[in-house]
């Protein structure tokens, strides 16, 4: 850490006010209208903060994109949190919002960063890939029409390892997205961009998307906070798989409050997808910090059968504690879920069959041996396989159910290991258990995905070396806003989520 603060503060000596420069000649004087430290006060608040600027007319759109535009591009050389990155356009979007004076749409004049999976018309979307490096959409997803019909200004795309696979953020086409608090350390992944992008105040809210923890994890890497919801709670079209119940897009932010307010936009029915969920989504646009010390909380710190590093462990205990004397009721406690792993497993690599079939015939070559080996994995499944994978996952939702009849919470480290190293791939071993696959580290989120519970991972502490943990907080099918109280209760109790990275203090 000490070699990476060394070439980081030369780094900045060398090449801040060169970028200065080149931001005034492109985007004017609007960056002098405000001092290092009011943009950086800016850069720090909430949404509902920012938008009280905008509609006050003390901050127009257009300089409110500026801020954001001068901090990625100081920042993002270092980091590679964003692959592509659309100023102009932003800027263009900005100008437009400040001529009409309309701030009436939940997120009007604020910008947000896509994942690099989700579709973006006329935005380059590479999925991380080669076989798409040079892919613009005609058309935008439907999370992403939401998102733009909020009034958010959509300023580039952010990193993901190929096809989302994995939860270190790296690929051939833009290499690897690293930890704003260690540079030598990964952002996790596969939302590792939008993770390490809100870390490094380069914007307040980032979609992402969560199949066996995408974006827990990076939450819990870069000390923000990450929501995988239900199934059917935030819709998505295209979808050739509507019933595939692994995968979710979904909000991250560097707080509960604009989480919140994020997933009311992102989240509502659509009657064009069969397990739409048919409820209101504004119940999320603010968030009461009610503590209800009558709702009964489960803790584990391993789900009773997995490797957990010993440092995780510790600060697990810490959380628990704070729970304890906030006046909770705790039971360590977990659910009963047997051969969870064979089913996601299985179930996850019928899913990429299905998907990358036509990658493999005719791209094998442009494909990273682990997606290649999960592909090939859920070609030779038989029917048998995904019928005995399928029966498991009904056992498990049997078993969740009646769990959360005893308890109203469950609370687990998002993850079982601290941020390594970026030339490593993926975790092989944890405190001498040695794992079988590239994706075996991530139980304690997939374990989660399979019960189709929703679950958040909200900033919890640090490493004796500063590194970011989070824990997640879980509940029933439905029950998001109970698990957003709960987390903005303990969010307000330890403000971990107000520490940021060494680089931009």
């Amino acid at each position: 850490m000490e070699d990476g603060n060394i070439f980081l503060a030369e780094f900045m000596k060398k090449n801040f006010l060169n970028y200065q420069k080149k931001l005034m000649e492109k985007f004017g004087g609007s960056l002098n209208n405000f001092s290092k430290s009011e943009k950086q006060s800016i850069l720090e608040m909430k949404i509902s903060e920012i938008k009280k600027l905008l509609e006050t007319k003390k901050i127009t759109s257009e300089e409110l994109v500026n801020i954001h535009i001068e901090q990625v591009e100081t920042y993002n050389p270092l980091i590679n949190a964003v692959c592509t990155f659309t100023p102009d356009l932003a800027i263009e979007q900005a100008k437009k919002i400040d001529n009409d004076s309309d701030f009436s749409s939940p997120l009007s004049g604020i910008p947000t960063f896509i994942k690099d999976l989700n579709l973006t018309k006329g935005i380059r979307t590479t999925k991380g890939s080669p076989i798409y490096s040079n892919f613009i959409p005609d058309e935008d997803d439907l999370v992403v029409k939401k998102i733009k019909s909020s009034g958010a200004i959509i300023l580039g795309k952010t990193n993901t390892p190929e096809f989302g696979a994995g939860s270190h953020t790296f690929n051939e086409v833009f290499e690897t997205t690293v930890n704003p608090y260690n540079l030598g350390k990964t952002a996790g992944g596969s939302s590792g961009g939008a993770g390490a992008a809100l870390a490094a105040r380069m914007i307040t809210i980032a979609q992402g998307s969560d199949m066996g923890g995408s974006l827990r994890n990076p939450a819990a890497w870069n000390n923000v906070v990450g929501f995988r919801t239900s199934i059917g709670r935030v819709p998505n079209l295209p979808n050739s798989k509507p019933y595939n119940t692994l995968s979710v897009n979904g909000p991250m932010a560097r707080n509960v409050d604009d989480l919140s307010l994020f997933l009311s936009i992102m989240a509502g029915y659509d009657n064009r997808i069969g397990n739409s969920i048919n409820e209101d989504p504004k119940i999320f646009s603010e968030i009461k910090n009610i503590k209800n010390i009558d709702q009964k909380i489960a803790f584990s710190p391993d789900l009773g059968q997995y490797p957990v590093s010993k440092e995780i462990r510790e600060s697990f205990e810490n959380s628990i504690n704070i729970f304890s004397n906030l006046g909770f009721k705790l039971e360590e406690a977990y659910p009963s879920l047997p051969n969870v792993d064979n089913a996601f497993q299985v179930l996850r690599a019928y899913i990429f069959a299905d998907e990358h079939k036509d990658h493999i015939r005719n791209n094998k070559h442009q494909m990273k041996e682990t997606i290649i080996w999960n592909v090939e994995k859920g070609l030779n499944l038989s029917s048998l396989e995904i019928s005995e994978a399928e029966s498991q996952r009904s056992i498990i939702d049997q078993n969740i159910s009646q769990f959360f009849n005893q308890y109203d919470f469950l609370v687990l480290p998002t993850t079982s290991v601290l941020p390594f190293d970026i030339d490593q791939e993926y975790i092989k071993n944890i405190d001498g258990t040695e794992l079988n696959t590239y994706i075996d580290w991530m139980a304690l989120c997939y374990a989660i995905t399979v019960t189709g519970c929703p679950s958040i991972s909200i900033p919890s502490g640090f490493s004796k070396d500063g590194l970011p943990i989070g824990i997640q907080i879980v509940s029933k099918k439905l029950n998001e806003l109970k698990i957003l109280e709960l987390a903005k209760v303990f969010e307000s109790e330890t403000n971990y989520y107000k520490t940021k990275p060494k680089l931009i203090s």
